[in-house]
């Protein structure tokens, strides 16, 4: 099945050869006036390194607010029996719950968060709708990592979205140590489109959120982007978040330690850059996995 869509590709990726391609956006679309919590110089920070982490976005008790219904979701059997609940294939254990802000009213209020919604706003430099929600549950002894990709290949090319108009923020609920499987990073990585090969195979995203083949770039592109751009590994307590770009190259290991992390990701999308047809899949993703209702966060 041919994909047809009536937007440019910007970005071609999944054909017979890995490509690399400088970016064609913007990375803050905001103006230096458009309101927000963020301070001028963490904005130009932002621009350049392609994230910004934060140690305090949530208090102690709003983080116990929020973890005591990460675990109770992930407690719940009829979550558990949700096609939006992801298990690791070893363990069986729930991996991520998707589509978290509707199913909770919890996570949804989280998501109206000023101190959330606002800095996404200020980034994009619109008004935003959520394109992913999740929560994370990365349980001591044994939970399996996400390989290095950039979000937003997987987005152009099996969600539609056309543009890097897109940032997403991961709010720990558990302590992020250097060990147990933490966010990394390659600081300016976002600057360059790494245009993956292999064609999308169809319901790739059954495989893909359990373990991801289908847009991984090759070992020979990740040396070098490492070698050029270096790691950042996040570490902070619960409570603390890191906001990214949708191309920064990122990835996290597994977690052999005692000690879980768990966190909440979500991913604001500009209402101008509304998902169209895949660009390099041969079907939709599923609307809890790419979002098509972009109505703004209010």
């Amino acid at each position: 099945m041919t994909t047809v869509t009536s937007v440019t590709d910007l970005y071609p990726s999944r054909g017979t050869t890995e490509v690399s391609a400088p970016r064609k956006d913007p990375v803050v679309w905001g103006s230096p006036d458009t309101p927000g919590p963020i301070p001028t110089g963490d904005l130009q920070a932002f621009e350049r390194d392609g994230f910004l982490s934060m140690q305090d976005l949530l208090r102690d008790d709003e983080v116990d607010v929020y973890r005591r219904e990460l675990e109770r979701l992930v407690a719940d059997p009829a979550i558990r029996a949700d096609e939006r609940s992801i298990v690791e294939s070893k363990s069986k254990e729930i991996r991520s719950v998707f589509e978290v802000h509707r199913i909770s009213e919890v996570f949804a209020r989280l998501v109206r968060d000023e101190r959330v919604v606002g800095r996404a706003r200020q980034i994009l430099g619109s008004d935003v709708y959520v394109h992913q929600s999740r929560i994370n549950v990365k349980p001591g002894f044994g939970a399996s990592g996400f390989y290095w990709h950039s979000d937003f290949e997987t987005w152009h090319a099996e969600d539609g979205l056309p543009n890097m108009r897109t940032v997403s923020v991961s709010i720990a609920l558990t302590e992020n140590h250097d060990t147990n499987g933490g966010l990394m990073i390659m600081p300016g990585s976002h600057r360059t489109f790494l245009g993956c090969a292999g064609a999308t195979p169809e319901d790739n995203y059954r495989q893909s959120l359990q373990m991801q083949d289908a847009g991984t770039p090759s070992d020979e592109a990740l040396t070098g982007m490492a070698s050029e751009y270096g790691i950042k590994l996040f570490t902070g307590r619960a409570g603390s978040a890191t906001w990214f770009d949708c191309n920064c190259m990122h990835g996290s290991g597994d977690n052999i330690t005692p000690f879980p992390r768990s966190n909440v990701f979500i991913v604001f999308n500009s209402v101008e850059n509304k998902a169209v047809e895949p660009f390099a899949a041969p079907v939709r993703r599923p609307e809890f996995i790419g979002a098509r209702d972009f109505t703004p966060v209010r």
